[in-house]
């Protein structure tokens, strides 16, 4: 857990809200309650946010930079149970560059060179790190689906994700080191996981792609109304045979 008078890697804005889910009218439109009255809310999140969404669930909305915008506000967190769960799919990224600038990602040191957003290939990856010992490439996803205290991803289909772990896996083999960085924006999960119950193909291309040589970063975040903080990393399983879980070695 974080020290208590530690300061967040992301601290939300002046301005936000709390407010109750009414509905996920389109995929980037929900539907809010705020004390003042109905609100549209942006949701940059394009997966199902599968056991999150539940009328009257707590909600943290900011405020958008730009006062002109058509959705005056961007949905940040669902409450679920006793924790919050982020769902702003651009935090992992962001958090990625301040864990790295700030010291605190074991995994990133070394590198004195983050830059984000790099096409390599078919695909656009989240970061390169470049260093005196070479380069690392590093894709970063958000994970909000946790049960009996697994945290899975992804929570719906994605070919994008597959790409980008063929992307990994290539680099990999070439002998450059590649990582893929899973956030958990819930304080609830105890270890990580592919998903094969939702994306069979992703889960495959996961396994193939720790075969070749891709990193697994799974850190858990610490997640408040007052900003999100890096946690704990937590150890990789994958699915076996008869539902049973098994350890993966990752560096």
């Amino acid at each position: 857990m974080r020290a208590s008078n530690s300061d967040p890697l992301i601290r939300f804005p002046a301005g936000c809200r709390l407010a109750r889910f009414k509905l996920r009218e389109k995929r980037f439109l929900v539907e809010a309650e705020t004390a003042e009255g109905p609100v549209r809310v942006h949701c940059n999140n394009s997966g199902s946010m599968l056991g999150l969404l539940r009328p009257g669930a707590e909600i943290l909305i900011s405020p958008a930079p730009n006062p002109g915008r058509n959705l005056p506000f961007t949905l940040e967190l669902v409450r679920v149970g006793d924790c919050w769960a982020g769902v702003n799919t651009l935090v992992p990224n962001r958090l990625l560059r301040r864990a790295w600038e700030a010291g605190v990602l074991p995994e990133a040191s070394g590198y004195d060179r983050f830059t984000g957003e790099r096409r390599i290939g078919a695909s656009r990856l989240d970061a390169l790190l470049e260093g005196p010992s070479g380069n690392a490439w590093v894709e970063a996803k958000n994970v909000t689906l946790v049960e009996d205290e697994v945290a899975y991803f992804p929570d719906a289909a994605t070919v994008r994700g597959r790409k980008h772990l063929r992307e990994l896996s290539a680099l990999a083999r070439q002998g450059v080191r590649a990582a893929c960085f899973y956030l958990i924006q819930r304080e609830d999960a105890r270890c990580f996981a592919p998903a094969d119950f939702i994306d069979p193909e992703y889960a495959a291309a996961f396994r193939q792609a720790v075969r070749d040589g891709v990193e697994i970063w799974p850190y858990r975040a610490d997640v408040s109304p007052e900003g999100i903080w890096l946690g704990a990393r937590l150890p990789v399983h994958r699915q076996a045979s008869g539902g049973r879980t098994r350890t993966i070695r990752s560096r």
